[in-house]
């Protein structure tokens, strides 16, 4: 067990500096997340409005085509964690899910109907859900324990910045192509694939890593009655959190509600994915000094001015801030959750850890997603944003009243 040596802390903390200790190895799989998202991201944010203004979809429709699909990824991550862990192929089963991705991309342009949008979906998160837990163990295994903050938060910090390159994709060909969108959609196979091969040939598996597998059979209740209590808590942690956020894509639906031209919409995921981008890796790396209880409460807060901001908003300007505040609080909160997976678990169950992990979170945002949608459906989209922000309260409530966090934190 080195879960107490990885979580010591040096009393320099973390500098800038540390950009130059962490190994190629992570900057490519960044990269590599960042290909991947600006494909994903210049799909995601046409296709809301795709699916509402050409496929006539309904809200309720969106809010389970999104839950299922997200669903849908949690839940393969806990075979490919499992999977990752029994043979000790991280690279090989995470470049499945990268091609996997990378092949749905053309179904989107060629829907004709929301059957195909559900299908492209719902198979593009498989194989986000193949590649998501061997890859995040690959992060972890890749650099020291005190690093491990600031690898997830450059990793995620890449990871955003295409997630706001593929929306200023998005504009910028819709104006090139005349709002053509399903002309727009084709761009997004080029950058899936150069992830895809940046994968195969970029990154390695490091070598202790391949020669210790295990006897434990690869699918096995076993492996699960090995994670410690302290991962429990973490999990429980993470589903709460997620609980109280749901699909972004309520978000570029709410700017298209205050008036916002289509040709601007992805505008609203670039205004997220900047901020995103911009704090995650300070997060990460104020995780590595023990700042992980500060971290999540000030994410939390971030996520409730959001909430009220969306709700109250009647201009586009205010459905800006409002994503603006939502990515700071995906910024905070989301590499240190993975970085408190990795921490809380040994090598040699790692893999299954976090498909744990983001299947339980999977779960949680499907809930929260087609809630969402019925609300919206129902109520409009003020009392959908309010309900969230509630839920985001009794989550701050919890955060700060329950005394057991600081052991489960640190």
């Amino acid at each position: 067990m080195n879960v107490a040596r990885n979580n010591q802390i040096s009393n320099s903390g973390l500098h800038g500096g540390n950009f130059r200790k962490l190994p190629a190895g992570i900057w490519i799989l960044g990269f590599v997340s960042m290909f991947m998202d600006i494909s994903s991201e210049l799909i995601h944010s046409l296709l809301p409005v795709f699916m509402v203004s050409v496929l006539g979809a309904s809200m309720t429709t969106i809010g389970v085509i999104e839950g299922v699909a997200e669903a849908a990824a949690a839940f393969t991550r806990i075979f490919s964690g499992m999977l990752s862990d029994y043979f000790r192929k991280r690279k090989l089963l995470a470049a499945a899910g990268y091609g996997l991705s990378a092949l749905t991309k053309p179904l989107f342009p060629l829907a004709a109907s929301i059957t195909w949008v559900f299908a492209g979906r719902f198979l593009d998160r498989i194989g986000k859900g193949i590649r998501g837990a061997p890859r995040d163990a690959l992060v972890a295994e890749l650099v020291p324990g005190n690093l491990r903050g600031a690898a997830f938060g450059l990793r995620q910090a890449l990871d955003s910045a295409g997630a706001f390159i593929g929306p200023l994709f998005a504009v910028l060909f819709m104006f090139l192509f005349a709002d053509k969108i399903r002309s727009v959609l084709w761009i997004a196979v080029i950058p899936a694939t150069l992830a895809f091969f940046l994968l195969l040939f970029g990154v390695h598996d490091p070598e202790d890593g391949r020669a210790s597998g295990t006897k434990t059979p690869a699918i096995s209740m076993e492996r699960i009655r090995q994670l410690p209590r302290r991962f429990t808590a973490v999990v429980v942690l993470g589903g709460i959190f997620t609980l109280a956020r749901f699909s972004e894509a309520f978000l570029l639906l709410r700017g298209s509600g205050t008036g916002l031209e289509p040709v601007y919409i992805p505008l609203v995921m670039i205004a997220m994915n900047l901020v995103y981008t911009i704090s995650a890796y300070p997060a990460g790396s104020a995780a590595d000094r023990g700042r992980q209880h500060h971290l999540l409460v000030t994410g939390l807060i971030a996520l409730l001015t959001s909430d009220v901001i969306l709700a109250l908003a009647t201009r586009p300007w205010h459905v800006f801030a409002g994503a603006a505040m939502w990515g700071l609080h995906l910024g905070l909160t989301q590499g240190l959750f993975s970085k408190l997976v990795a921490d809380s678990t040994t090598s040699a169950i790692r893999g299954t850890a976090f498909g744990i992990f983001n299947f339980v979170s999977g779960g949680a945002l499907l809930l929260a997603s087609i809630l969402a949608g019925s609300l919206w459906s129902a109520y409009g989209a003020p009392f959908t944003f309010f309900a969230g922000a509630f839920l985001v309260l009794v989550c701050l409530a919890g955060l700060l009243f329950y005394r057991k966090l600081p052991s489960i934190l640190h």
